[in-house]
């Protein structure tokens, strides 16, 4: 059993920063990659970032310069650093790991629950 829990949600006016953390537990053999994922209302799910796990990166050009994705192998975490939030940022945003556990041979993707963020003043 495998679950992937974030953290780090809430409300924050325009111009501030959050930091969302998003830890994967279980019966985990190795992670490839990680990532964040947002949906806002009445919108597809979109990728905002995501992180190899020799660190590569790759983000939304609408986070670009504003968001840094960054991960602790260590722990089976990834973050979120949000700065200079906008409106538009508002969503909720879904943690993602493309991994394998013990007894399988494939990679296989998890989904976190998701936590909102609201960027409002």
């Amino acid at each position: 059993q495998v679950q992937l829990v974030e953290s780090g949600g809430g409300l924050v006016q325009p111009g501030g920063s959050l930091r969302l953390s998003c830890a994967a537990s279980g019966s985990i053999f190795s992670i490839n990659a990680m990532g964040w994922y947002r949906q806002a209302p009445g919108k597809q799910r979109e990728l905002v970032a995501s992180i190899t796990s020799g660190g590569s990166t790759n983000y939304a050009d609408s986070v670009k310069g504003r968001f840094t994705i960054s991960r602790d192998n260590a722990k089976n975490t990834v973050y979120l650093q949000m700065n200079s939030l906008k409106p538009e940022d508002t969503a909720v945003y879904y943690c993602n790991a493309d991994l394998k556990t013990y007894g399988f041979t494939r990679y296989k993707e998890y989904w976190g629950q998701g936590t909102q963020v609201t960027v409002s003043p």
